[in-house]
């Protein structure tokens, strides 16, 4: 068994002692899945780090104990926690990119666990080494095995780094959002291997993850995780069938489906808080529909309720509360029904034959000596106040096709075909025309942490559009519009002040959007603008996205690979593949009876929550 019991983890802040963990207790057995779940910031990640003993330099244990097999890890000198660390507790990190060494062969990296936790060497570990790369289905393991990380996709790396920390044979595995940026079928097969390997070796797996729909598929135990605290334990069908607590059936709510579709997803309003001094109350006590008085007096300890661990007042007498009244667990009606599309108007945008070539360069001189085709013969129409979704696996061209239209390629590519925005074809522009053109057509990028300029502030950002595009503009008419964007989009008027490392994810995509916004275009392309989000604050994304489509009747091209977002939010979609669109037509038409086998494969791949979990 790995038990942690009564584990505490404080970080030193500016603004003081943060309790990042506050008596975390959980226990698993080898051969088990243990899933770990809540929102960014809840302490998921913190608790991963404190098992390996990886904490920053800012963070230390300040109570608990963490036992393996009846050692208690924290208590280990550090030349003895190595032995552990990889041997005994193997982990996968969130980012391989990031966690693979850049500058080392990927084979050497496994090699070098297998040597550092095993008693092999030289020709011997370089063939356990080809083993476990076999093992994760690498293609080509005798020749990938001296690769560098760079030359390797996302899904791969993902596979090496499953290699690297199996390699060194552990007993229990911590794998921390190890499918989060993945595409539906890369992330299908990641977990299908996880659970494999896991039956073969007997691993014991904490799960850390906020995709519920992973979690129902994988895990054995379920712990809910809140404001460094567990707020409640169960078996994964039981948690999926009758959740306790008042977040797990807002989280449930929050998720996009097609049966959703004409209701307002439910968005936890505020965040997980920062905990600092001594917190008198129920830590969720802020953001609860159905709190009490009690509430924000007690805090409440994990509770038995009727075999069912939860850390929750309305349990703790002999009967729950009543539901308030209007709150009966649904989201509320939507009332920004999205318009129609007229048969008989012209389409805003339509795409004609586009194909993008990227030219291959080799030589001291980097001549040309060929060209790769990330798009060839892409065709199809948008209409105003609609939403096409581009849907396929990673690589299949869906954002090279977002870039072209948006005119972000004229420099790295060539591009082909026509894009007509109500009738002019916007391959064919440049200078004021293409300028004026921008007006029209803006993106919302994947990360916004990456494409907001950390050095300018908010109000900065949505003015820098605004004085390019619209020079017809008074300085005050655009701090107006600026005032008024903020306020569009959810946020407080002292955020045009603050840079854009001082909120959080979702507030970050909340001021891309706003930036996209300010021009007043007539399309959006979203290139997945939810995929690194939680899903509370997803929620809130896909309720703007809809609100402001009602309002503006503005287009979406929105590209992603969340199945789920495209039946809550997409009034058509197109399936890509190997650079080709295979399939498109009305959203429900294609995803309920799907015609290409490109289309049934990537349906199958989706994890879906059991029908019992709908709240």
């Amino acid at each position: 068994m790995l038990t942690v019991d009564d584990l505490k983890v404080a970080l030193d802040a500016d603004a003081g002692l943060v309790k990042a963990i506050d008596g975390l207790s959980l226990a698993i057995a080898r051969g088990e899945t243990f899933a770990l779940v809540g929102e960014s910031g809840c302490g998921k990640s913190m608790t991963a780090l404190a098992l390996m003993r990886l904490l920053p330099d800012n963070g230390a244990v300040t109570a608990g104990t963490v036992s393996l097999a009846g050692t208690d890890v924290l208590a280990l000198p550090e030349s003895r926690m190595r032995a552990v660390r990889g041997g005994r507790i193997g982990m996968i990190f969130q980012e391989p990119a990031t966690s693979l060494n850049p500058v080392m062969r990927v084979g050497d990296q496994i090699v070098e666990a297998i040597k550092a936790h095993t008693g092999l060497r030289g020709a011997a570990a370089r063939e356990r080494a080809l083993h476990w790369l076999r093992k994760v289905g690498i293609p080509e393991p005798e020749r990938r095995i001296d690769d560098y990380p760079f030359r390797l996709s996302g899904g791969q790396k993902q596979r090496v780094m499953i290699a690297l920390t199996l390699a060194a044979e552990p007993d229990f595995v911590i794998a921390d959002e190890p499918t989060t940026a993945l595409d539906v079928t890369i992330q299908a097969q990641v977990l299908d291997l996880l659970r494999d390997l896991q039956r073969e070796q007997r691993l014991g797996l904490l799960l850390i993850t906020h995709d519920l729909a992973v979690v129902a598929g994988m895990a054995h135990r379920v712990a809910l995780m809140y404001a460094g605290q567990i707020v409640e334990v169960a078996a994964a069908d039981e948690f999926f069938a009758r959740p306790l607590h008042p977040y797990a059936q807002a989280l449930l709510r929050a998720l996009p489906d097609a049966q959703r579709r004409e209701q307002a997803l439910e968005a936890i309003t505020g965040a997980v808080p920062a905990l600092t001094g001594t917190f008198e109350a129920c830590r969720f006590v802020e953001r609860c529909a159905q709190a009490r008085d009690e509430c924000a007096r007690t805090v409440p300890q994990l509770l038995q309720w009727q075999g069912r661990q939860v850390r929750c007042l309305r349990y703790a007498g002999a009967t729950p509360w009543p539901e308030k009244a209007g709150n009966d667990g649904s989201a509320a009606q939507a009332s920004n029904a999205q318009p129609a599309a007229n048969a008989a108007a012209a389409p805003l945008l339509r795409v004609l034959d586009l194909g993008v070539r990227f030219p291959i360069r080799s030589g001291v001189l980097q001549r040309r000596v060929g060209a790769f085709e990330a798009v060839r013969g892409v065709s199809f129409e948008l209409f105003a106040g609609r939403t096409l979704a581009l849907v396929g696996e990673s690589g299949c061209g869906k954002t090279t096709t977002g870039k072209a239209i948006v005119q972000l390629l004229r420099r790295h590519a060539e591009v082909s075909g026509q894009a007509l925005l109500a009738g002019r074809d916007l391959f064919s522009l440049h200078g004021e025309a293409l300028r004026s053109m921008r007006r029209d057509v803006q993106i919302v990028f994947q990360d916004p942490y990456a494409s907001l300029d950390p050095r300018m502030r908010v109000g900065e950002i949505l003015d820098e559009g605004l004085a390019a595009l619209c020079s017809e503009l008074a300085p005050g008419e655009r701090r107006e519009r600026v005032a008024q964007l903020l306020a569009r989009v959810g946020l407080r008027p002292d955020a045009l002040s603050c840079y854009p490392h001082e909120f959080s994810g979702g507030q970050r995509q909340r001021i891309a959007i706003a930036r996209a916004l300010a021009v007043q275009p007539k399309l959006i392309v979203c290139d997945e603008p939810t995929s690194a989000l939680d899903v509370s604050v997803q929620a809130q994304i896909l309720n703007l996205l809809r609100e402001l489509q009602s309002e503006l009747g503005v287009a979406y091209l929105f590209i992603t690979h969340n199945l789920g977002v495209v039946e809550y939010l997409a009034d058509q979609v197109a399936v890509m593949q190997a650079g080709t669109i295979v399939e498109q037509g009305e959203t429900q038409l294609v995803l309920r009876e799907p015609q290409m086998p490109a289309t049934r494969q990537l349906l199958a791949a989706v994890p879906r929550l059991p029908d019992r979990a709908r709240i």
